[in-house]
């Protein structure tokens, strides 16, 4: 099984990353505030004024580090990686399979089968964590029409007919979040889902989680082989990575909302730790973005049982399991996408 390694956060403003012989070395104002071994690295992630110098670059591209580039608040810049080793035949496959729609809706199907099956255990561990919870019959019901939305997805159906499913659950999955929140109500609350720019506390939570999953199953997709920007539920658009989009759909209840929830309700983060912009957008201080980066990378370490290849894995490893199945399916070693159900 592959090794979790490290992802490098880098969100002290005019920082400069440079390369120490085998080393990533983190400048501020010419002193080295931090060094950090190359090869425990699987990606660096730059927020904001942050460079880095050609060498590093360089190594980084020769060992497979990909370094990637987001603004102060987690939108994605750009990316700078080595050369692409995926099999061109693996490509050509998934090329194919994304060009037949029974094929695509089988692996949609999947996909969303888990996506449902995850937020419907949200809702149930809500219930069973904080007894009582006011709306509690509100979610119960949600819980319950997703679990009827998972039966219909039990039999054969058209693309659409999964992609009105996806979405009819989302929308009853959100419709009752805001009960999930327990604790500080006042500066916590979630009315409706906001991307660009997020417009409350949580959604920003939410969208900043977003965004480092997105980093992560991209980054598993193209270890595999596979093309990130082809999928089957998320169609073909110029500068989408449809296919990450894709398996992030049944990773993010795992990897984001329950920890965004986690975290708030516990207190870790609070509501004093975000500013609203002159444009009404939601952003985090630098301090909470340090923290979230943190509890993240702490939630990544966790370990379960991966039902279906029965063994324990991180859980910042689910995107690169959930990959390697994806990709023994479209060559033929598996008779099905096994997506991943959380228990």
């Amino acid at each position: 099984m592959r090794h979790l390694l490290n992802t490098l956060y880098v969100t002290t403003q005019g920082a400069y990353l440079a390369r120490d012989g085998e080393t990533v070395a983190v400048r501020v104002e010419r002193e080295t505030r931090l060094r950090v071994p190359l090869h425990t690295l699987g990606g660096i992630v730059c927020f904001g004024q942050v460079s880095c110098s050609p060498p590093l670059m360089q190594l980084c591209a020769e060992r497979g580090v990909r370094i990637s580039f987001l603004s102060e608040y987690g939108k994605f810049w750009a990316r700078v990686e080595g050369p692409v080793s995926g099999n061109v035949l693996l490509r050509r496959e998934q090329y194919r399979w994304s060009d037949d729609s029974d094929k695509s809706a089988g692996i949609a199907r999947a996909v969303v089968m888990a996506k449902v099956a995850n937020c419907r255990t949200v809702l149930l561990r809500a219930l069973r964590d904080h007894a009582g919870i006011a709306g509690g019959a509100e979610v119960k019901a949600a819980a319950d029409s997703l679990e009827r939305s998972l039966a219909m997805l039990q039999q054969p159906l058209a693309l659409d007919s999964v992609r009105g499913i996806e979405g009819d659950t989302a929308r009853q999955y959100f419709a009752v979040f805001d009960h999930l929140i327990v604790a500080q109500k006042k500066d916590f609350f979630f009315r409706e889902r906001t991307r660009r720019p997020p417009l409350d506390t949580m959604n920003a939570l939410l969208s900043f989680l977003y965004t480092l999953l997105a980093h992560d199953v991209r980054s598993a997709l193209e270890t595999v082989g596979l093309d990130p920007a082809v999928g089957y539920l998320h169609r073909d658009r110029p500068g989408r990575p449809s296919l990450a989009l894709d398996l992030m759909e049944e990773l993010r209840p795992v990897l984001a909302d329950r920890l965004a929830l986690s975290l708030v309700n516990r207190q870790q983060i609070k509501g004093k730790g975000f500013i609203t912009t002159e444009s009404g957008a939601v952003m985090m201080d630098d301090a909470t973005r340090k923290e979230l980066l943190v509890a993240y990378q702490k939630r990544k370490q966790e370990e379960l049982q991966h039902p279906f290849i029965n063994e324990k894995v991180a859980l910042g490893l689910l995107p690169f399991v959930q990959a390697m199945l994806l990709s023994r399916y479209l060559r033929g070693d598996l008779d099905g996408y096994p997506p991943f159900f959380w228990k």
